[in-house]
């Protein structure tokens, strides 16, 4: 469902209400997150430039590729790159993260691109300070909004470098501060889920509203490698892999959704699942010791089943016992009682249908509904 998360990214925040968020998990065995974002870059990008998003503008904060590398890969996307100078700046956390080649005074410093690159990336040299890097963020983005109300985008092209520089929960505080900024419009970033603890993939789970997993077309059992004969089935799949996203709705809900997507030299493409793959993924569900279908044989029984207060149209006056009278009133209507329904059960017997039959255990039971608990009472 790349689609609904690209309306999502592009419609942005409602008022008073955090913004969307986008977590995207790859591992070593599909390690196609940097494909799956850069789509979403380059889409989200042309919404902007298109005056379709809510957002004005787009920060990019760069981790683990440099800025050339986006402004060449953004070009060649057809993204027009003097038009994008009002609209995208790139935070390069990049070149120099720790401050180590250039020691200077403060913590940003402008890079110069040459003219035919016009887009401004600013060098930032202190990672491990998420208070600056927040502040360098809101900032770039206000210079691209102007001070008005405007809202604008960010993305993080890899949180994984963010968590070897510090700590967790600082990584967390500073995505939960962007979310809920009221200049934000929406944020999404990547993340490296095999080289975490399962609750650094949680926490950051936790903070977004989608969920984009990517997994492999065929996994291998266990995580084993497969023999010699299944490398071919492997290598064919090599570049192609299921996406899986969950989305976290503002009632609670939580939607599940699975597309395959495939690597091509034009780029990300996404194609919906089969309807024979779906056969397949729910073949391989594990046993359960209940069945939530019903058979064709189980579907005719239940069909012949008349309900209690269902009028079974035979012109003959109906005999149900509803339970109301109490079973000490008589020993007469108790066997006049019994005699209708063995009568009734031995016709449904020969016609094959069936019935049910209510019997209240004693008048210690409550009542029905529509009946005054209390109408013996003197009040």
């Amino acid at each position: 469902m790349a689609e609904s998360i690209g309306r999502n990214l592009r419609d942005g925040a409602l008022e008073g209400e955090h913004a969307p968020a986008l977590s995207i998990k790859d591992s070593v065995s599909i390690p196609y997150g940097s494909d799956v974002f850069n789509y979403f870059l380059t889409k989200h990008s042309s919404n902007i430039l298109g005056g379709k998003s809510q957002s004005k503008g787009i920060v990019l904060v760069a981790f683990s590729r440099s800025p050339s590398f986006y402004v060449d890969f953004l070009k060649t996307k057809g993204i027009d790159l003097v038009s994008a100078k009002k609209s995208i700046s790139i935070l390069d956390c990049y070149t120099d993260p720790l401050g180590w080649k250039n020691p200077v005074k403060g913590p940003l410093d402008t890079k110069i691109f040459s003219l035919k690159d016009p887009i401004e990336a600013v060098l930032f040299r202190h990672v491990r300070n998420l208070d600056f890097l927040f502040s360098a963020i809101m900032e770039m983005g206000e210079a691209l909004t102007g001070q008005g109300k405007g809202r604008f985008s960010v993305s993080i092209d890899l949180v994984t470098e963010m968590l070897r520089h510090t700590s967790l929960s600082s990584v967390a505080n500073l995505l939960s501060k962007i979310r809920s900024h009221d200049r934000i419009s929406s944020t999404f970033w990547l993340l490296h889920s095999d080289l975490h603890e399962i609750r650094a993939i949680a926490a950051l789970e936790y903070l977004s509203s989608m969920v984009a997993s990517l997994e492999p077309m065929h996994p291998s059992l266990n995580g084993q490698r497969g023999d010699l004969e299944k490398l071919s089935l492997l290598e064919q799949n090599s570049r192609k892999g299921k996406f899986h996203v969950r989305f976290k709705r503002r009632n609670g809900r939580v939607r599940v959704t699975c597309e395959n997507f495939s690597i091509e030299q034009s780029g990300i493409n996404f194609t919906p699942v089969s309807s024979e793959e779906g056969i397949i993924n729910q073949g391989l569900l594990p046993k359960v010791q209940f069945n939530l279908q019903l058979s064709e044989k189980e579907r005719i029984d239940r069909a012949k089943v008349e309900l209690p207060f269902e009028h079974q149209g035979d012109g003959k006056p109906i005999h149900i016992y509803d339970g109301r009278g109490s079973l000490s009133e008589g020993k007469d209507e108790t066997a006049a009682a019994a005699s209708v329904m063995t009568e009734n059960l031995q016709k449904n017997e020969e016609s094959g249908k069936g019935e049910i039959i209510y019997f209240r255990d004693s008048d210690d039971e409550m009542p029905d509904s529509d009946e005054d608990p209390d109408d013996d009472l003197d009040i």
